[in-house]
């Protein structure tokens, strides 16, 4: 496995797809189980691709490339090791918005290969059409996956709907933060991976006794507030970086659509840290985000007058004016939070 890795890494740089789909049965045929090239493999390779275009080192095109690969050897191995389900159905599927499908298929096949019935719904379900798939079949539990913490007020609205059905939720994906601390505090199982996923799936008792929502401070009303705020916000934002960062007015209209969608991230992550009430989920998307703008040439100073701005526009928000303080302490020093 370990002298595999480079090798399928430089198929997907190279967009070789029969190559890496060969590197996976080659595995196979020597006695390597499906299992362990899904979460050995073809996991981490593709965290490895997202790392990547992080750094501005890959287009999003190379992304997709790779992602696109990687789907067809998932699909390869599954078609190698397809064996017949003995336990109930489990049914997979991406928040409503999250278009991140690949690491829930791993789940997926995962949970396959354990011996359960899965269904995979792929990426962006809309609760009431899960809701209404749920009524329409026998459902031992339902895995959801949301791997961007910006749409956990969807996830919640969607564990919610999937309980009132009375069917189990668990919950995966870097979305609900690497320890799952935002999973227990909307009032779900989460499993970091598939093996765990499996074992809590298994125990039935657990499962049927999910953590209980701990929500209490949006009686404050922040979060719908700042949800009515976002427009006005973004377009506030906008017109502050024209008049206070002169290259923002040469920008090309994309220029302009990328920066008003980097503001629209910046609202988003502030309502889903007033929503689960954690600064830190501000503050770490503060130190992706400065990352991500650093290697495009965007100064970290434009993300703190964008904080500043909007700090000044919330003075009656009491908790996301602690957030944006927070973050912009992140975004004035970078160093703290990424290691660099």
């Amino acid at each position: 496995m370990v002298a595999a890795f480079p090798r399928f890494l430089d198929c997907l740089a190279e967009a070789d797809e029969y190559a890496a789909v060969d590197v996976a049965l080659g595995l196979l045929a020597a006695g390597v189980t499906a299992e362990r090239i899904l979460l050995e493999l073809v996991a981490p390779a593709q965290a490895q691709v997202g790392q990547w275009w992080a750094s501005n080192e890959w287009s999003v095109a190379q992304e997709h490339a790779a992602t696109h690969i990687s789907e067809r050897v998932v699909a390869a191995v599954s078609s190698y090791a397809s064996p017949r389900p003995v336990r109930g159905r489990i049914v997979v599927a991406c928040m409503d918005g999250e278009w991140h499908a690949l690491p829930p298929r791993l789940v997926a096949e995962v949970l396959r290969l354990r011996g359960w019935h899965v269904t995979f719904l792929g990426a962006s379900v809309p609760a009431a059409h899960l809701v209404s798939y749920l009524h329409r079949h026998d459902v031992h539990a339902v895995a959801l996956a949301c791997a961007i913490s910006m749409r956990l007020p969807q996830a919640h609205r969607m564990i919610e709907a999937c309980q009132r059905a009375d069917v189990p939720v668990l919950v995966g994906g870097r979305g609900f933060g690497v320890d799952g601390r935002w999973a227990r505090r909307l009032g779900a199982s989460w499993a970091p991976d598939g093996p765990t996923a499996a074992s809590l799936l298994a125990d039935e008792w657990s499962l049927a006794r999910p953590p209980e929502p701990d929500l209490a401070h949006l009686t404050d009303d922040e979060y719908p507030a700042l949800c009515r705020r976002r427009a006005e916000l973004i377009e506030s934002g906008l017109a502050d970086l024209r008049e206070r960062v002169p290259a923002v007015g040469a920008y090309t209209p994309a220029q302009v659509d990328s920066t008003t969608a980097d503001l629209g991230y910046i609202v988003d992550f502030l309502a889903a840290a007033l929503y689960v009430d954690d600064a830190g989920l501000f503050t770490e998307f503060v130190d992706w985000l400065v990352g991500i703008l650093a290697g495009r040439g965007v100064p970290s100073a434009a993300v703190v007058r964008t904080l500043e701005h909007f700090a000044g526009l919330l003075r009656d928000f009491p908790r996301a004016g602690r957030f944006l303080a927070e973050g912009r302490a992140v975004a004035e020093a970078p160093a703290a939070l990424s290691g660099g």
